[in-house]
């Protein structure tokens, strides 16, 4: 499901200019579509993983680029290892 930008503030609790920033800095990447912009669940999620490291953990923007850099990449990798495995149990 993918909601709207109305939506998505709603839903995640985030002021307009705290989701500009945070989609200029790339921390948020919505999906663009000739009717705006849209998220997904998954956006609301990371939203919240923002919030906490500023909030709890004390993160600053440096830190939290390369916290999410490092999950992005992780999550990148997880991916091609689950497909390897596919393609593993595809084959004789």
């Amino acid at each position: 499901m993918t909601m709207s930008k109305e939506q998505f503030l709603e839903s995640s609790g985030l002021k307009v200019q705290v989701l500009e920033l945070w989609i200029e800095q790339e921390w948020l990447i919505p999906e663009r579509t000739p009717s705006g912009i849209r998220f997904k669940e998954i956006d609301i999620a990371r939203a919240r993983l923002i919030r906490e490291l500023q909030s709890e953990i004390g993160a600053n923007d440096a830190g939290i680029d390369v916290i999410l850099h490092l999950m992005d990449q992780l999550h990148g990798m997880r991916q091609a290892f689950a497909q390897l495995r596919r393609e593993m149990r595809g084959s004789p």
